[in-house]
């Protein structure tokens, strides 16, 4: 599995404004200088960051990003999709169904196909929060998607399993 550059420094950044950003905009070039990330490089990516809806901009004086949502409400799954081709970890073209090498299933499909969902899963249970105060990030994760997984199903499934 590869995980881009874009990616990568997405995240960083935007933890950056996390740890940094309370109560005021933040600068790409504040940014740049404490991540080592080139600034032209960080224009890039907040151009997809803020149309996907993650940051809001301020210009003029003083101006620079903020976080459009709570970083509790950010996953760091949606930052890497906003910025990035979706990860991929197999190298098959099509799918599991057509074929995936000539025409066929290459014989470690499964394998890679169930390490990318589990990837995709942690990303997408891991918020933006759990990063910047370092929380234990499978422990939160799994209990996110624990608590997901509750809320989920149905009243009546729950009294019927209940009676």
């Amino acid at each position: 599995m590869k995980l881009s550059t874009k990616g990568r420094y997405a995240v960083m950044a935007m933890v950056d404004i996390g740890q940094n950003g309370e109560g005021r905009t933040v600068s790409l070039a504040e940014i740049a200088e404490r991540q080592d990330i080139s600034q032209e490089y960080l224009e890039q990516l907040f151009v997809k960051l803020r149309k996907a809806g993650l940051v809001q901009s301020a210009r003029g004086p003083g101006g620079g990003y903020r976080l459009a949502r709570d970083a509790d409400d950010i996953v760091i799954y949606d930052v890497i999709a906003a910025v990035d081709e979706p990860m991929k970890v197999t190298r098959c073209e099509g799918d599991a169904v057509e074929g995936c090498v000539k025409g066929e299933r290459c014989c470690t499909h499964d394998l890679w196909s169930s390490i990318g969902r589990q990837v995709n899963t942690f990303l997408a249970n891991v918020t933006l929060d759990d990063v910047v105060n370092k929380r234990n990030l499978a422990l939160a994760a799994s209990i996110r998607q624990a608590k997901a997984r509750h809320v989920r199903r149905e009243p009546a499934e729950v009294n019927a399993h209940l009676s």
